[in-house]
């Protein structure tokens, strides 16, 4: 079961880590745009926002799925306690704790990836309202 204690710490920590990687990448590069985009560019707002909404149900998807990653984490650190716990007959609390450590740490991984996650995207739509308010402004259009 020593490759389940790896599984975790490496396979299902190390996808986080890009996961946490792509989502920062992703909001600098939606930021960036935001900042220097002209809403006076387009001539129709759905143009408009399409553009702007670019890449960021990726960013959803990130902070909506990271916690239940971590979560599997923590499902797989447990098992493998009790595996630990029941091959080896009795009750080693080092090997406990170290397997109850892990399942945690895998917790801990998913929450710190989703909640920068979710605030970020969050932060970028609000970003993308007020581009296309500013757009419905200049143009005297409601919006559909």
């Amino acid at each position: 079961m020593e490759w389940l204690k790896v599984t975790v710490d490496y396979g299902i920590i190390g996808f986080l880590i890009i996961l946490s990687i792509i989502a920062v990448a992703i909001a600098v590069e939606r930021y960036l745009l935001y900042r220097h985009i002209n809403p006076d560019n387009f001539s129709d707002r759905r143009e408009l926002e399409l553009e702007l909404t670019k890449k960021l149900h990726i960013i959803a998807t990130i902070g909506s799925n990271a916690p239940y990653i971590g979560l599997l984490g923590t499902v797989l650190g447990i098992m493998l306690t009790f595996y630990t716990m029941g091959k080896e007959g009795f009750v080693d609390t080092d090997k406990i704790m170290v397997g109850l450590a892990l399942a945690l740490k895998a917790t801990a991984v998913g929450l710190l990836v989703a909640i920068p996650s979710v605030a970020l995207y969050n932060f970028l739509l609000r970003n993308v309202k007020v581009l296309i308010m500013q757009w419905e402004i200049k143009n005297g259009r409601e919006r559909v």
